[in-house]
């Protein structure tokens, strides 16, 4: 019989999404199915996710979670096996997954997904239906407390794993949320849920866990330090016995030069010359200058961790050097002020659209030179992986999966061929400058560049490595607790 897996997330991919996390949710249990094991995903009933279920069937009723009625519904949405927790006083909210319209967090999100993890864990308690799942796996602080009511309650002895996609966002609320948890008073201490003298949701995920994953090797280093542990290195040290790195895929169905419907017209690494068709639309779209200079690409949120401060400042030189920029993105409204005011001062070499737009994004990849990544930080990133794919080379600071991911167009790795893209070191504003122009005279060398881009779309980041990892790990957990 196929082993049956509970994965319980805040974001799935093509329902609801903020960033990578919702496309792991999104193609993992396909990879999964190749591999003997039935995925069943857990999703808060956003507005966003209940207009797209159709036909659901009730599977279970609450009278009172958290003081508010609910209902677990079943649903087939594609390939995907959804479990949707219909909580309208919780999820039934314009604005996005986390706060309103504005940009502010819900108030009462330590309750919202509390009642998530909450109804995880019964779920790995009781069951739905006749099913009842081999292994519960759990993503970032919206549903790691799953994992903590699992080993404080009835459910403790089958097998979890929480995946850590940004330790950055944690999901720390006020001591005076323990209380209304309804765990029970063992759970609080620096064992449990206790952290710093509040209430921490990754905190409480990551001691209950009994494997804890992140999205590549190098990030699952990291983590480790003072400097990217966020106050959680102690603890991930401690555990590290059970730390894996594994290195997120790309969805090669969505993500497919050949036969994607979003942009101008299909190409491979065989065919490069497909892509032109792309660069003249990206071109109109973002208003920009029609002419053979490199075109540099931003999808990404506007943030300190992703160095946007650090690319704001280094316009005016890519410009200078003869590059053009494409942005689309949303963040810090200072940052999208000074974006926009860019684009007007640079106007026909630099084009910012605020917001997020999943079709441009694959026409931005799919016409544009190069993609620009600076981030301090990146867990794993994805937008460089569709960059390989796409033959837009990436141009990426030297952290976690980005460094896992693209070979540096140094002197040797050009020589052998197997160069796919350009790195520097994080956080060092001249570095960045440095990067845009060996860019720009890579870019002046067309075999080079051509060579550069199509050892990336050969290389193969789809999820079949990484998804036999995750098989190996959850049948290790689930033979170990047998």
């Amino acid at each position: 019989m196929a082993m049956r897996v509970l994965s319980v997330t805040s974001e799935i991919y093509p329902l609801v999404k903020t960033g990578g996390l919702a496309d792991v949710a999104g193609a993992l249990p396909g990879a999964l199915a190749g591999h003997g094991i039935g995925v069943r995903t857990l999703v808060p009933g956003y507005p966003a996710v209940l207009s797209r279920l159709g036909k659901a069937k009730l599977l279970r009723r609450y009278d009172a979670l958290f003081g508010a009625p609910a209902a677990v519904l079943a649903a087939k949405l594609g390939d995907l096996d959804l479990l949707v927790l219909d909580a309208p006083d919780f999820f039934a909210r314009e604005g996005g997954p986390y706060g309103d319209a504005g940009g502010g967090e819900w108030p009462d999100n330590w309750k919202r997904f509390a009642a998530l993890s909450r109804a995880g864990a019964d779920m790995a308690a009781e069951g739905v239906k006749g099913w009842r799942p081999d292994l519960v796996h759990a993503h970032d602080w919206q549903a790691a407390m799953t994992a903590a009511y699992m080993r404080f309650g009835p459910a403790h002895a089958v097998p979890r794993v929480v995946t850590i996609h940004n330790l950055a966002f944690q999901g720390r609320f006020g001591a005076d949320v323990f209380p209304q948890l309804g765990l029970p008073p063992e759970a609080w201490g620096v064992d449990g849920v206790e952290y710093y003298g509040g209430t921490g949701y990754l905190k409480a995920g990551l001691v209950s866990a009994d494997a804890i994953t992140t999205v590549s090797p190098t990030y699952a280093d990291e983590i480790r330090s003072p400097m990217h542990g966020m106050g959680l290195d102690g603890l991930i040290n401690g555990r590290s016995d059970r730390l894996h790195g594994i290195l997120n895929g790309v969805d090669t169905a969505i993500w497919d030069p050949a036969a994607d419907p979003l942009i101008a017209k299909p190409f491979s690494a065989r065919a490069l010359g497909g892509r032109g068709a792309s660069r003249r639309v990206l071109e109109t779209q973002f208003g920009l200058d029609r002419d053979d200079a490199p075109i540099f690409i931003i999808v990404s949120r506007l943030t300190w961790q992703k160095g946007m401060d650090m690319v704001m400042d280094a316009i005016d030189h890519l410009v200078g050097l003869g590059g053009k920029l494409a942005l689309l993105g949303s963040g810090d409204h200072p940052l999208e002020g000074a974006f926009l005011a860019a684009a007007d001062r640079h106007r026909g070499r630099v084009g910012a659209r605020i917001g997020y737009d999943e079709p441009l994004s694959h026409l931005m990849q799919a016409g544009a030179d190069a993609i620009l990544i600076p981030s301090r930080f990146e867990p794993c990133g994805l937008t460089q992986l569709y960059g390989l794919r796409y033959g837009c080379v990436p141009v990426v600071a030297r952290v976690g999966g980005l460094a896992d991911t693209v070979i540096d167009a140094n002197e040797a790795a050009v020589g052998a061929g197997v160069a796919t893209g350009i790195v520097f070191p994080p956080s060092d504003p001249l570095a960045l400058h440095g990067a845009i122009a060996r860019t720009i005279r890579l870019h002046a060398h067309r075999p080079t560049w051509q060579a550069m881009q199509r050892a990336g779309m050969r290389a193969d980041f789809s999820w079949t490595h990484s998804a036999a990892r995750y098989a190996e790990l959850f049948r290790a957990l689930v033979r170990t607790t047998a």
